[in-house]
């Protein structure tokens, strides 16, 4: 069946079930471009959270679809393709994170959104890669576990001076940018900028003109007056960067920068999630509601 079709079986099958489709940045192009809202994971869970639909179905990884669950519990949420996993949120489990904890007694524990619902629940707060800086920052200790990503962890202790206890987790396709991959395009381009995200290796983070999450990435090349960009993160970003400043040249830095998790769901996985209504992620009520406390804590941290 030709794309075109199926994308219009998607868009009737979302108005039957009233649902709405959540697409990350680092998803297909085809996906983004059907998707009623893309957006960072946890900008697309706060969103699910607002919508007045009844389905959410999330174009993510796993974690994704959990925090969709913990902020809208009274909402369907489908995860169209239950083996999109992320390999950084599997670095870390409960009983790890337990034995850290005994280990610093008394530090509070900041996690990464990119993290399972039960090691949110286990937390005393959550960051994103955008407020990682300002959350850390806004606690009294002097001392704490930052969990699960130790490349954002070390992007956030140049901007803090308390002790940071990282735990050894990483993202595998940012740590793939390698710093000769950058030299050599900003030495072919060098009337272009670098922008990265801090989860990639702090060597490569030092060789950056801009650093930020997805979503700045969007904002910063949309006012920026550079006409050429070399892009540090995973190359689904790069669909509506293009969209958004068609007079402008975007580069990836590395063809390795390409999440095989965030490539999984297809258009054909959609259309099967919305016709079985499945495979559902809802979160325990016991793990949600501590998560929650987690996120919400996060999210009531003023804005600069």
């Amino acid at each position: 069946m030709q794309e075109a079709a199926i994308k219009q079986e998607i868009r009737a099958l979302l108005r039957e079930r009233n649902g709405v489709l959540l697409a990350h940045n680092y998803m297909r192009d085809e996906v983004q471009e059907i998707a009623d809202i893309t957006g960072d994971s946890l900008g697309l869970s706060i969103e699910a959270a607002r919508t007045a639909a009844s389905v959410i179905v999330f174009c993510g990884v796993h974690f994704m679809a959990e925090s969709a669950s913990i902020l809208a519990p009274d909402k369907t949420v489908i995860l169209p393709r239950l083996d999109a996993g992320c390999p950084m949120a599997d670095m870390i489990s409960v009983e790890g994170l337990l034995a850290m904890k005994e280990r610093y007694p008394g530090a509070p524990v900041v996690t990464y959104v990119n993290s399972s619902a039960a090691v949110k629940a286990a937390s005393d707060i959550c960051c994103t890669s955008a407020n990682a800086v300002r959350v850390v920052n806004s606690l009294p200790e002097s001392e704490l576990i930052f969990t699960p990503d130790k490349n954002l962890g070390s992007y956030v202790a140049r901007f803090t001076g308390k002790t940071i206890h990282l735990w050894e987790g990483y993202c595998p396709t940012h740590e793939r940018l390698r710093v000769d991959d950058v030299t050599r395009l900003k030495q072919a381009h060098p009337d272009a900028l670098f922008i990265c995200h801090p989860e990639c290796n702090p060597a490569v983070v030092a060789l950056a003109d801009h650093v930020c999450s997805t979503s700045g990435m969007y904002d910063f090349c949309r006012q920026s007056t550079a006409q050429r960009f070399i892009i540090g993160t995973e190359a689904g970003i790069l669909y509506r960067l293009k969209r958004e400043n068609p007079a402008k040249e975007f580069i990836l830095a590395s063809p390795a920068l390409i999440c095989p998790n965030m490539k999984l769901t297809s258009l054909e996985d959609i259309r099967e999630a919305l016709t079985t209504m499945a495979p559902v992620v809802k979160v325990p009520e016991e793990i949600r509601v501590r998560a929650k406390r987690a996120l919400d804590r996060m999210l009531a941290i003023p804005r600069d």
